[in-house]
């Protein structure tokens, strides 16, 4: 049941473009709210949906950085086609009344006006249905985030990316100090309602990604973990993706942290920045990933970003469902493969002081 039908259709105060009209929408997600056909084995269980186009910020991984000649109506290596934003609106409550999906979640696109622009579409779309809703935005202020959660926003992602400001530097440009501070700021305000995003594979080392990682569960700050995907068209095409056993290494990592089994200042690096050693023998690191929850997508709650850092049929990062229990094995093996077999000695791990990774009490 909607909540008011006929908010969409209520007159704007203000003349809206035509791509202001529109609103993208992830193939998968037109398929389970009923836009499009599209035979797909997992499907998406949140609404992916994006606002706008060609971002003002130029991004070396992105699709939709200004200086990206990829398909306009790409993100990653997912089409998001445009389709009437009142329609899609109404898809979107009707989908989730039915228990189709459980969650949408707004990609946000740096462009004239996109604040107040995506304030609209989420007021509309918090009117029709009590549909939590997150959003990634470039937010200049905690006053932005703050009219976001007053607007039917239940958390606002201020995604990083970049793991540190060597990384943030070569793949964003732009000041990472003051994007980790706005996002220190906002978790501390609005506590439990903050994210952000971290792309492993972007230069930096599993050190540098755990002690991110760190800060951010102390922070209470919810974590999206992405592996890096080359794009054609965009200016890192030509990268690698991170080996398969890395990523399983900081898929733990995040679990490990996530769930307060261990600290970062429990665990041994190689002088390169490698995990050696999680401070715990691996039998016990096996019983605990028994389940396979590591493997899967990480983000907001009924996040599962099907296929989003990989191809059907081809070697999966983020597994947008539970796992089958070969399926947990291989993951297993591929995090541990390099590992200490024995017990360590743990030695302090030098922490940045601007991470600030000791316990923080929420």
């Amino acid at each position: 049941m909607l909540r008011d039908p006929e908010v969409v259709t209520t007159a704007e105060p203000r003349v809206v473009s035509q791509a202001e009209q529109t609103v993208g929408v992830s193939a998968g997600t037109a398929a389970v709210i009923g836009l499009q056909h599209l035979c797909q084995r997992d499907k998406p269980t949140t609404a992916y949906l994006m606002i706008g186009e060609r971002c003002g910020c130029d991004c070396a991984f992105c699709t939709q950085s200004r200086s990206s000649t990829a398909r306009s109506h790409f993100l990653s290596r997912i089409v998001w086609p445009p389709y009437p934003l009142p329609h899609v609106l109404h898809a979107v409550a009707n989908s989730f009344a039915q228990g189709d999906i459980v969650r949408c979640c707004f990609q946000v696109t740096v462009f004239p006006g996109y604040l107040q622009h995506t304030l609209s579409v989420i007021e509309q779309l918090h009117a029709l249905s009590p549909i939590p809703i997150c959003t990634s935005i470039v937010a200049s202020s905690l006053d932005a985030i703050q009219a976001l959660l007053e607007s039917g926003v239940e958390r606002v992602t201020l995604a990083l990316d970049a793991v540190c400001e060597r990384v943030y530097r070569e793949t964003k440009g732009g000041d990472w100090q003051s994007r980790l501070k706005l996002l220190r700021l906002a978790a501390e305000r609005f506590p439990g309602r903050i994210g952000t995003h971290l792309i492993a594979g972007l230069g930096e080392t599993e050190q540098e990604m755990c002690t991110t990682l760190q800060e951010m569960v102390d922070r209470g700050i919810m974590v999206g973990l992405f592996s890096f995907t080359p794009v054609p068209g965009t200016a890192w095409a030509s990268h690698s993706p991170p080996s398969l056993s890395s990523y399983r290494r900081i898929q733990v990592a995040r679990y490990l942290l996530a769930t307060g089994t261990c600290r970062i200042e429990d665990w041994n690096f190689s002088p390169m920045g490698q995990i050696v050693s999680y401070g715990l023998h691996p039998s016990r690191i096996r019983e605990l990933l028994a389940d396979g929850q590591a493997f899967e997508t990480a983000g907001c709650p009924g996040c599962n970003r099907p296929y989003y850092n990989e191809r059907p049929g081809k070697t999966i990062y983020n597994y947008p469902r539970p796992l089958s229990a070969e399926e947990i094995e291989t993951a297993i093996s591929f995090a541990l493969a390099e590992l200490s077999d024995e017990q360590p000695v743990i030695s302090p791990v030098p922490i940045s002081n601007d991470h600030e990774t000791r316990r923080i009490k929420a």
